[in-house]
């Protein structure tokens, strides 16, 4: 027969659990938090400039020896005039859960995460790298994407749909070659 084993009493929230009461925001190491995405730019050029000049020569009639060369008159002009217009706007929006992966000196937290969605053989990826400072994530673990320091966004795809959409090799030598 067996004797029965001493019970020892066990917590269900051990060592370095967070509270029940408290907003479960990221706070270290391997936390993740939701950026939302809500970025705009707008850019705007218009150049424009023109250049001319005009010249004219004349030779007399030579005397003496140089009787033979007859009398000449030569004139040319040149005109350039060139203008242009860019409006380029992007926008882009969406989420992407991130990881925090250093907490720095200073609190503040460095995160990263990629996102992959496919759709019919075509892969949209969202990659996110930046700073964020604890203050500025909301009680949902969201951060804005305004408030991320040193970030960097990426859209990115591959698959039938982006193959399509690039140039083909042809068309980029001629664009290199005109």
């Amino acid at each position: 027969m067996l004797a029965p084993g001493n019970a020892g009493a066990v917590s269900l929230w051990g060592d370095g659990s967070r509270s029940i009461f408290t907003d479960h925001k990221a706070s270290q190491i391997g936390d993740i938090l939701t950026i939302l995405i809500s970025e705009s730019a707008t850019t705007s050029t218009t150049k424009s400039s023109s250049n001319s000049k005009s010249g004219s020569q004349n030779l007399n009639a030579g005397t003496g020896i140089f009787g033979f060369l007859a009398s000449a008159t030569a004139s040319g002009s040149d005109e350039f005039k060139a203008d242009g217009n860019a409006t380029n706007t992007n926008r882009a929006t969406g989420t992407v859960t991130v990881t925090v992966v250093e907490v720095m000196p200073n609190g503040n937290f460095v995160v990263e995460g990629t996102q992959s969605i496919w759709n019919n053989k075509n892969e949209h990826k969202i990659t996110l790298r930046g700073i964020v400072r604890p203050e500025d994530i909301s009680y949902r673990n969201t951060v804005q994407s305004s408030k991320v320091a040193d970030a960097t966004l990426k859209f990115d795809g591959k698959g039938p749909l982006n193959a399509k959409q690039r140039q083909g090799i042809l068309t980029q030598i001629f664009n290199i070659l005109f």
